[in-house]
């Protein structure tokens, strides 16, 4: 389990390859970890709202001190963080 802020990564990203080979998709439900292995999904919970998402792990990072986890778009705006940008989370195995 990790927590910490979680970021997300746009449309800029669109078509780039990630660590696990896959294109990134703006669209699915991913995320880029560095400590969860590819292909592994996780729930991440938003610590002020309640709110979660279920997201596969499909690339590495975030590179930025205290971030835990960069969302795809689609992960982001299910959790309800695109407007603040970052939010403090818990990152979890999913069940």
């Amino acid at each position: 389990m990790d927590v910490g802020l979680a970021s997300w990564y746009g449309r800029e990203f669109q078509g780039r390859r990630t660590a696990s080979g896959e294109r990134y998709d703006a669209r699915s439900l991913t995320c880029a970890s560095r400590t969860f292995p590819i292909g592994t999904k996780v729930r991440i919970t938003d610590l002020d709202t309640g709110r979660s998402v279920e997201a596969t792990v499909n690339d590495r990072g975030p590179w930025v001190k205290g971030r835990v986890v960069d969302l795809s778009t689609a992960a982001a705006r299910a959790l309800g963080i695109v407007e603040r940008g970052v939010a403090r989370v818990r990152v979890e195995r999913a069940e």
